[in-house]
Formats: C-alpha cells, structure tokens, sequence
C-alpha cells in the first residue's frame, strides 16, 4: 500500500498546518473560550475563505469531494492546535448524514453553505443512560396532521449552542428517524455551556416541537444504519484528532525533559524518565499507525471488516490518549496541571476524546462482538 500523499494532499496539509500555527496560538485559543463565542469566528472564516470548510463534502455540493485521508490532515493539524471549532461534528458528521440521508433537494438546499461555511450543523443523538448507542433513544417523534411532534431530551450536543440547524434523532412507530430543526422554533430550548476540555456544547430540550415533513431526514425509521456509518467516519477523524494533540503533547514533555535542570543536569538525563518517553513514543507510533489505518476505511462500504477495524482504531486511540495525557503530567510535575500552561488543556481534551463516540470498553467489547459474529451471518456493528 503506498502511503504517500499526493501533491494535492500535501498542499492541503501544509496549508492547514500553516493557518493553526500562524493563527491559533494559545493566546488565541484562550481568547475564544473565554469570549461569548466560544471560539474564534474569525478563524472559522479564514477556513472558509481557503476552502478547508468544503473538505468533506461531495463536489456536486461545491466542495473539496475529500475521502477519509483528506479528513484526517485536516483533522490532525486542528487537534494539535486545540482548535475549539467543531469542525467534525459539523462538516463530517452532520453534513456527512445530510448527504447520506437527504433528499436531492435538501442536500441542495443546506450542503453548499455548509461547504461555505456559512451553515453550521450540529448532531443530537446522546441521551442519558444510552451509552453511546444512539439506537436506544427515547425522545419520540408522533405523526401528526400536517408533520410530526417532537419531544425529548438530549445531551452534549457538541456545537449545538452555535448550529443554524440540528440533526435530532427519535423513535417513531417504525423506529430510529432523524428530523432536522430549527433551534429558533417554538418549543427547542439549548442550554449551552463550556466542555470541560473546551469546545462548546448544549443540552437540548424538546418540548411539543413542530416539524414540517420536508425536514424529516430519509425514511421514517431507518436513520440508524446511516448514523452508525456516519459515526464511523466521525470516529476516524476523531482518532486523527486525537493523534495531532497526542503529537503535540509527546513533543512539549521531550523539550521540557531537555530544559528542566535538576541536581545540575537536564531530568531527561535520567534513565527512567528516558524509558517513559520511550513508552509513550511507542504508544504515540501505536495510536498513528491505527489512525491511518480507520482514514483509509472510513469512506468503505459499510461492513463487518470496517466496523471491526474502526472499533480497534477507536480502543488503540482512547487507550493511547489517556496514557499520553497521565505520563505528560507526569513527567512535568505540577506545572502540567497549571491554566497557563498549554500541556494541561491537551490533557484534557486527550481525556475527553478517548470518552466521545466510545470509550476504550465500549469498542473493545464491540470489537470481541464481531470476531465472534458467526461465518454467514454478519451484520454491521455500531461504532
């Protein structure tokens, strides 16, 4: 397999690389979480303007057409930067349901200003109590005469205090639906707060909400074959996402072990912080190979195969993230855990990503699921 990029591929990921360390340094970053925002809309637009926000979507959309490696250059460069943007529940997750699901028109309608970055869409299928199985929803939506009617709650909608439109799933007689909403309609209430790691997120409360049959997304009750590849894409940007923080935390705690003098000479001098850097370079090269690995299946028909492979991809990721964040820590000592310090905030968003979309036993155990599915009877997995 030949693993080298191609010249468009490289112009993307050195463009991106180029616009995080120029524009968003730490400064910047905190600048945007403690602004109304929560983040930095101006950077969201120089993303736009360099075309980095159509990456994802299909080119008859007036995007970039990208596949999963496109996704995760770009994914990689925003992680190592922390960039608070929802980048990944907007322009992969949710547009990537908009063009799985949508009607001709609709996908007309919303994809191109979503490639513009004019659009921003946020998903809305966590609940409490569901374990990251979106198929376990309870908000229900009821037919009614001219629509449906809408109610529930959901959770940690990633992007949602600032997201024109909203994918929400619910159950109806026929089972898992998603419907698009308004967040300005009679009835929607976002309760919107800071992630402990950063990023924006808001609760969402449903209370007799109207919908219009056009914002039904596909057929009734079969939204949850969608939502599981969806994830799975998700998932794999995610696993680059992680990687690009992990890269930069391994680099910061090298530099620190060189500068920091103890009894006369740098600590990284000592034997054994020496081997848990090489721990944590093992893991680092680790957590690597299984991202390349969930980019390069991402865009694959859905199968036992992908599933099985994202599913590893997502437990190397999560288990290599939490080992990273703890040893950096670690090895900084107290300093590691300070606000003004950019190390601690990798940290934290390395601890919150290992837990988004599936914790490391959750896929583990989704894993075991399918090397046990039986020859002739395989079915997709959600991931």
């Amino acid at each position: 397999m030949d693993f080298n990029l191609s010249d468009e591929q490289q112009m993307l990921a050195e463009t991106v690389q180029r616009l995080v360390r120029d524009i968003y340094t730490f400064e910047h970053r905190l600048a945007g979480y403690q602004s109304d925002a929560g983040e930095s809309p101006e950077f969201w637009q120089q993303m736009a303007e360099l075309g980095i926000t159509s990456v994802p979507i299909a080119g008859r959309y007036e995007g970039f057409d990208g596949t999963g490696v496109e996704n995760m250059l770009v994914m990689k460069e925003l992680g190592r930067g922390l960039c608070l943007e929802p980048f990944l529940h907007s322009q992969i997750y949710a547009a990537g349901l908009v063009q799985q699901l949508g009607s001709p028109e609709q996908r007309q309608r919303l994809l191109p200003k979503v490639s513009a970055g004019e659009c921003r869409l946020a998903v809305a299928d966590e609940e409490a109590g569901t374990h990251y199985q979106p198929d376990q929803a309870r908000c229900r939506a009821v037919a009614c005469e001219r629509g449906w009617r809408l109610n529930g709650r959901k959770r940690v909608v990633i992007g949602g205090d600032s997201a024109h439109y909203l994918l929400v799933t619910a159950r109806t007689e026929d089972g898992l639906s998603l419907f698009m909403v308004d967040p300005d309609a009679e009835g929607v209430r976002r309760i919107g707060y800071a992630c402990v790691d950063g990023p924006r997120a808001c609760d969402l409360v449903l209370d007799d909400v109207y919908i219009e049959p056009d914002d039904l997304l596909g057929q009734p009750g079969r939204a949850l074959s969608a939502l599981q590849y969806q994830r799975g894409r998700a998932l794999a940007a995610q696993c680059s996402e992680a990687l690009g923080s992990m890269e930069a935390a391994f680099g910061l705690t090298l530099e620190y072990l060189k500068s920091r003098q103890q009894f006369g000479s740098p600590i990284g001098r000592f034997q054994v912080l020496q081997h848990r850097m090489a721990d944590m370079r093992g893991e680092l090269e680790l957590a690597t190979s299984m991202a390349v690995l969930a980019a390069c299946v991402a865009d694959d028909p859905d199968s036992e195969d992908r599933s099985r492979k994202l599913a590893a991809a997502k437990f190397t990721s999560a288990r290599a993230s939490q080992m990273m964040a703890e040893a950096a820590i670690q090895l900084h000592g107290g300093i590691g855990m300070t606000w003004e310090y950019v190390l601690a905030h990798h940290a934290k968003r390395l601890v919150m990503l290992a837990h988004q979309f599936g914790d490391d036993d959750f896929h583990l155990s989704h894993y075991s699921a399918l090397l046990e599915t039986p020859a002739g009877n395989q079915q997709s997995v959600a991931v």
